[in-house]
């Protein structure tokens, strides 16, 4: 394998498509169709996507997430092998996603946190390169960025009941601890791992 982390651009636009058009949910996953989109949508913008969906569910929401690359709203990485796109991380200053009744970031977690902190929402890694440190090279690639970007910090929001099923998109807790990553706040079984930027 050979592992390319980029961050997205307009250039990678159809990249960022291609992945979620063929590779993220290959397996049938439930989580999909899914652009990786409704994070940066208000409750008034998610509703008024969820009211076309109809009989096109994927087809609305990719409408709605070429619209959303065309105007630079929708930030992360992607993974490539070679030229390829295998994984994707939802990762942005966290004053970019709205509070909305589906945020993605608790509200526990916006009330602790530091005043310029890098968000990780979710990864999205192609099945069959699932468990080969893909979500790890995203990771490493976001905090490298954060500390040359200036961030304070760098926060993920993990379930403590993690079981790898297809609802645990933002990762284990695991993942963040071999980065140095440590509990900061938490409710209930959802838990904001942050790690300081020096």
């Amino acid at each position: 394998m050979n592992l390319v982390i980029k961050p997205l651009t307009p250039e990678l636009n159809p990249a960022y498509l291609d992945f979620f058009d063929n590779r993220a949910f290959s397996d049938n996953n439930p989580m999909g169709p899914c652009y990786c989109n409704a994070a940066i949508m208000n409750s008034e913008e998610l509703d008024k996507m969820v009211s076309e969906f109809g009989d096109d569910c994927k087809g609305t929401l990719r409408r709605y997430a070429v619209e959303q690359l065309a105007e630079g709203k929708i930030f992360g990485y992607l993974a490539f092998d070679g030229d390829i796109p295998v994984g994707w991380c939802n990762a942005g200053d966290m004053k970019r996603y709205p509070v909305s009744r589906h945020q993605a970031i608790p509200d526990f977690a916006r009330e602790n946190a530091c005043e310029n902190t890098l968000a990780i929402i979710c990864f999205a890694i192609a099945p069959e390169y699932r468990g080969k440190g893909v979500a790890t090279a995203l990771l490493e690639r976001v905090i490298f960025d954060g500390i040359s970007q200036g961030f304070t910090s760098v926060e993920g929001y993990v379930n403590t009941n993690y079981a790898g099923k297809y609802w645990d998109h933002t990762g284990p807790a695991r993942l963040y601890e071999k980065f140095g990553f440590v509990e900061a706040a938490k409710q209930g079984e959802k838990v904001a791992m942050r790690k300081e930027l020096k």
